[in-house]
């Protein structure tokens, strides 16, 4: 059984900092892509950034900057650091990855969300 556990939300003023953290467990084989997608209230979920198993890094025009992504491999976690954070930065955050299981079954996983809530 794989999971991912997403930590980290919660609640800062405009202009502040947090940092996300989402670690893979189970009986993994390998990890490829992982990534950060959020989804505010009444809008679909966007993705905000992802990240390649050798490190290569995507991100949302919106976080251009801002946002940070990186991955231990070692540890099977992926991380987002989230700077200069605004109020239409307000959303349920979900960390996603593509897990190749012991058995060789290769999917795509969600965590459970984290909120993240920036005030004015």
């Amino acid at each position: 059984q794989v999971q991912l556990v997403e930590s980290g939300g919660g609640l800062v003023q405009a202009g502040g900092s947090l940092r996300l953290s989402c670690v893979a467990s189970g009986r993994i084989r390998s990890i490829n892509s992982m990534g950060w997608y959020r989804q505010a209230p009444g809008k679909q979920r966007e993705l905000v950034a992802t990240i390649t198993s050798a490190g290569s890094t995507s991100y949302a025009d919106s976080v251009k900057g801002r946002f940070t992504i990186s991955r231990d491999n070692a540890k099977n976690t992926v991380y987002l650091q989230m700077n200069s954070l605004k109020p239409e930065d307000t959303a349920v955050y979900y960390c996603n990855a593509q897990i190749r299981d012991y058995w060789g079954s290769f999917a795509n996983y969600w965590g459970q969300g984290t909120q993240v809530t920036v005030s004015s």
